[in-house]
């Protein structure tokens, strides 16, 4: 074939119409932002609220964390909840104010994991924005409550500095009010598998989205009263019923991390194929340091102990500190 051929074959191919990758694409991102893609469904979601939980999901959401004016305590209650009922915490996220980023990450956790919470956003005022954005990212309407408005009525005061407040005249603060009782509810799904009320002293509910995604308020004392009363809906999906899912033993040893690594690397490979895991944690300031074994099967997990203790010249503990000599020992550290 000449060299005229072949260009003229080259040229015939890249003169087709290519194929419109674009308008594939926006269908797709519409078709998912709206709630009809098949992840988003009715079903889908309906699986996602009664499937088993063994994957979480957290998103901390405020300005205010990342400016440093907050500190977030919601991660950490949340990681020890997670651990003490079986369930493997994958990812913590904190962000900002903003409706794309809270949406994005509500949409990507709900895909991810099999239990999602978030922390904060759903207060009374303009940069409250969590219920919207969420709803907007699974293209659902907000509507008032009327369940949560009653008990809002109910169990609710007017501060101080609202004396002429009323919920029978309309005003600027009933609007702020009744924010945070426009909830995204999907339509074609039951109602009470979507606001959940699990504290009967109060009226903040737990908006449930696509079935895994547990809107929580920001307050420290509200997030942990809260999760403390889902627990009971939580418990007949995990894998331990019980809630006794994993455990931690403790090893304290005098030993600094650079003599133990040797030691633990093996272990590590030794317990890995049975879900364990090893970890090691230098304690600044003390004399001694500490080793850790997490699994679920605790009868294993046992039987190791001597060896370990052994392997670290240590011994076994409850806490930490047990084993230290004295509150005033030398504060150099055994780690290097």
């Amino acid at each position: 074939m000449s060299m005229f051929a072949r260009v003229g074959q080259l040229v015939k191919h890249l003169s087709r119409p290519l194929p419109n990758y674009a308008q594939t694409s926006a269908a797709t991102v519409s078709r998912s932002s709206t709630g009809g893609s098949i992840m988003s469904s009715p079903a889908a979601a309906e699986d996602r609220a009664k499937r088993m939980i063994h994957t979480a999901g957290c998103i901390i959401i405020g300005d205010e964390v990342l400016g440093g004016k907050t500190i977030d305590t919601n991660s950490a209650h949340f990681a020890k909840y997670c651990f003490l009922l079986g369930m493997q915490l994958k990812r913590i996220e904190v962000i900002g104010d903003d409706e794309a980023e809270i949406g994005e990450a509500a949409k990507r956790m709900s895909e991810s994991y099999d239990f999602v919470v978030t922390s904060g956003g759903i207060g009374p005022t303009h940069d409250d924005i969590t219920y919207e954005s969420i709803a907007k990212a699974f293209g659902l309407p907000l509507k008032l409550h009327e369940d949560a408005l009653r008990r809002m009525k109910a169990l609710s005061k007017p501060h101080a500095s609202q004396n002429n407040f009323s919920w029978d005249v309309p005003s600027p603060a009933l609007d702020a009010k009744l924010r945070m009782v426009k909830l995204p509810i999907d339509e074609s799904r039951d109602d009470k598998d979507q606001v959940l009320f699990v504290d009967e002293s109060l009226w903040v509910p737990i908006s449930v989205i696509n079935g895994n995604v547990h809107i929580l308020p920001g307050i420290p004392r509200l997030f942990t009263q809260l999760l403390d009363g889902l627990k009971p809906l939580l418990l007949p999906r995990l894998e331990n019923p019980e809630g006794k899912g994993v455990y931690r033993i403790l090893f304290s040893t005098p030993l600094a991390e650079s003599e133990v690594a040797g030691y633990l690397t093996t272990l590590a490979a030794e317990v890995g194929p049975k879900g364990v895991k090893v970890g090691s944690y230098p304690r600044w300031g003390r004399k001694r340091n500490t080793v850790t074994l997490v699994g679920k099967d605790k009868e294993y997990m046992e039987s190791l102990v001597p060896q370990i203790e052994k392997g670290v010249d240590g011994i076994k503990v409850e806490r930490e500190e047990d084993a230290d000599e004295s509150e005033d020992e030398d504060k150099a550290p055994p780690v290097g």
